[in-house]
């Protein structure tokens, strides 16, 4: 079948009018596999707020939609909502949609390996974003303190400019210094991580996924 003849997964976008729902929507009018649809959504993708997903998560588990999902600041309870979900739909959510935050997430478990160090996430972004730490920092120092078995210092948070997303992961000893560093250089990165996850997600059971299964996807057995 020709590229021009296949059938455009139809993409349901909650959040449309935000700066990542734009950046989102201006993707799709560049996919050739994907579509922007107001009826019969195939799935949906979020990029909205704790309420507003309240909302798309119920419409889309009542009408049995695939739904991907970028919004931060969720609460424990809403976060258990998301498992409840992925027991009746695919379900696909992380803080960060960056395929690259999701191999940095991965690498810091290498520090399981480490004796007699220091750790600590340091994390910088524009001044208009409200959550603090990000939802992304939050994901690693979780990751880190299951790596290193043990505390670890709180996250230490910088609002500033417009800085799309700075992380880093440190490693001190008295000997030497290891740090791994993750730098967004536009909101396309998280854009095009929603729209590969997307993709992923259409056709999968009912299950609640992450982006490390998009990342890492047919690389394990």
């Amino acid at each position: 079948m020709r590229a021009s003849q296949m059938k455009k997964l139809k993409v349901g976008l909650w959040g449309a009018s935000g700066r990542m729902g734009q950046e989102v929507s201006r993707l799709l009018a560049d996919a050739r596999d994907l579509s922007l649809a107001e009826k019969s959504v195939d799935i949906w993708i979020d990029f909205s707020s704790p309420e507003g997903f309240d909302e798309i998560l119920k419409k889309a588990v009542k009408a049995g939609t695939p739904l991907v999902s970028g919004t931060t600041g969720l609460s424990a309870k809403q976060k258990d909502a998301l498992k409840k979900a992925g027991r009746k739909i695919p379900v696909l959510w992380a803080s960060n949609m960056s395929l690259g935050v999701a191999v940095l997430n991965e690498a810091i478990r290498l520090f399981s390996r480490l004796e007699g160090f220091d750790f600590q996430i340091e994390e910088i972004h524009h001044n208009r974003k409200k959550d603090r730490p990000s939802g992304t920092a939050l994901t690693l120092q979780e990751t880190l303190r299951e790596a290193v078995g043990g505390k670890i210092p709180d996250v230490l948070s910088m609002r500033g400019g417009g800085v799309f997303g700075v992380h880093k992961v440190w490693a001190f000893s008295e000997e030497e210094v290891l740090m791994f560093e993750h730098q967004a250089l536009n909101r396309a990165v998280f854009a095009r991580g929603a729209l590969a996850a997307a993709r992923w997600l259409a056709g999968r059971p009912a299950g609640l996924y992450h982006i490390r299964d998009v990342a890492f996807s047919g690389l394990e057995s």
